[in-house]
């Protein structure tokens, strides 16, 4: 039997953790806005405290914040496609169950594999079974969900947060002008322009910055949601995209709908089904095969 490869060693965990931690957006999220707090401000919050958490990490390591124009450009378009699919992740809550909504999302490493294949890279044989394996472990858990009206609109929003997450992954993956760029500074400066976004959205509504969030509780929801599926996510998606590929990496984000669903069942009382077990247990059979036949 062959040793995992560094890379191997590195980039499974860290993909791991970034399904996981993603997965846990609902958990903070769904109360703020139940509390009645808005999208933009919550994302606004959420990024700016996860960007001066990671600038004060960059200080006290004394690294540099210095980029190229070019990196700058890469990294603008980086931090647009996270901000894109962070706004149509939240506002599918408003259409769907989060649980639900959260899983849709994770159709996003088909999207990779085809993406990938127009860049003539060619996922092995095993890679496609798992990403087939992993799909209908998702539609399974899907045909779970307790008889969630399946809007239209919150099933759009879901599979445009998994596009433009996809796209996110590839750049990372494929481009070589930030390919010198530690993961730290690549996740400071993609949250920073998301940052810069919610402001200006915010600049041109009427309601307060923090209108709906009032308590202590809010504010440790959004510092729950800066750390956990903010900066360990994004900084664990590049540490695996780096590692194991685009496509790997995301398959790895299957940990990504369980999690979902476990928080949907355990904190906001939606059913965990036979169907939302078995596709559970489809996808980390699936995940478990891609990992011990491709030891490159």
């Amino acid at each position: 039997m062959k040793k995992l490869s560094r890379n191997a060693i590195i980039g499974y965990p860290a993909g791991i953790i970034t399904g996981i931690t993603y997965g846990l957006n609902p958990l903070f999220a769904v109360p703020l806005m139940n509390n009645g707090a808005s999208i933009e401000s919550i994302l606004f919050f959420r990024y700016t405290f996860a960007v001066v958490l990671l600038a004060a990490f960059l200080i006290l390591t004394r690294q540099s914040f210095r980029i190229t124009a070019r990196q700058a450009g890469v990294l603008l378009a980086l931090g647009l496609l996270y901000t894109s699919s962070s706004i149509f992740l939240f506002e599918a809550y408003n259409y769907i169950a989060s649980g639900l909504a959260t899983t849709l999302i994770f159709l996003y490493p088909v999207l990779v594999a085809i993406i990938m294949v127009f860049l003539r890279v060619v996922p092995s044989w095993p890679v496609w079974l798992s990403i087939a394996a992993t799909f209908g472990g998702v539609i399974i858990m899907t045909q779970g969900s307790g008889g969630d009206s399946l809007n239209p609109i919150g099933i759009a929003l879901s599979l445009g947060s998994a596009l433009v997450y996809a796209l996110f992954i590839v750049i990372i993956n494929r481009s070589k002008a930030i390919a010198q760029i530690s993961n730290t500074l690549l996740t400071f400066y993609s949250l920073t322009v998301g940052a810069i976004v919610f402001l200006g959205k915010i600049s041109f509504s009427d309601a307060p910055i923090s209108a709906g969030i009032t308590t202590g509780g809010d504010w440790l929801n959004l510092a729950g949601l800066a750390l956990l599926p903010t900066i360990v996510s994004t900084a664990t998606l590049a540490i695996a995209t780096r590692n194991i590929g685009a496509t790997k990496a995301s398959v790895l984000g299957v940990f990504e709908p369980i999690t979902a669903i476990l928080i949907g069942t355990l904190m906001f009382g939606e059913p965990l089904t036979t169907n939302i077990l078995l596709g559970i247990g489809i996808a980390i059979v699936a995940v478990t095969f891609m990992i011990s036949v491709t030891k490159r």
